[in-house]
């Protein structure tokens, strides 16, 4: 087991717990919960082995996914952020080489980046655990608030972190 593959599986066990037992006890405007757990997915680094990163991302939503009861929800939401993270990072771009870094983008593409992850992110799992057509303007309503809320709380972490900076 590398050191790497060690502190990607610390990093998941910690945004796991801190999801479960400190953001999923937030609670704004009395029922939207902030959630950074995808954090993990959206800076990751580009140049690592992608099928490690596919799978280390389903082990983050079924981990999620355990302490919720949500049935792997939130293992599919993960899985196919982080599967389609290289494409939703060209399109914020507009680029095409295969050399991908923070560093080089301009703000307004770093924040699209963040938003449309998370968005989609929080379309899946809503999608997934609530969809009902007599419900379709609350489900709407809810992903909006969740991926603003959590677009606050992943910006954060991102300026906390200096991952703009580093990555």
């Amino acid at each position: 087991m590398s050191r790497t593959f060690f502190t990607d599986f610390l990093m998941i066990v910690l945004l796991i717990a801190l999801q479960i037992f400190v953001l999923n006890r937030i609670t704004l405007f009395g029922k939207y919960t902030p959630v950074l757990y995808p954090v993990f997915v959206l800076f990751y680094p580009f140049f690592r082995n992608k099928f490690q990163f596919l799978a280390l991302s389903f082990l983050l939503g079924l981990g999620i996914d355990a302490f919720l009861y949500t049935w792997g929800i939130n293992a599919v939401a993960t899985t196919t952020i982080a599967y389609f993270r290289t494409l939703i990072f060209r399109t914020s771009t507009d680029t095409s080489t295969d050399f991908f870094s923070f560093q080089s983008l301009q703000w307004s593409q770093y924040l699209f980046f963040i938003f449309v992850s998370i968005f989609l992110h929080q379309f899946l799992v809503q999608y997934l655990e609530f969809f009902k057509l007599n419900r379709l303007f609350d489900i709407f309503l809810n992903i909006l608030a969740t991926s603003g809320i959590s677009f606050i709380f992943i910006l954060l972490y991102s300026l906390a972190f200096k991952i703009k900076q580093k990555v």
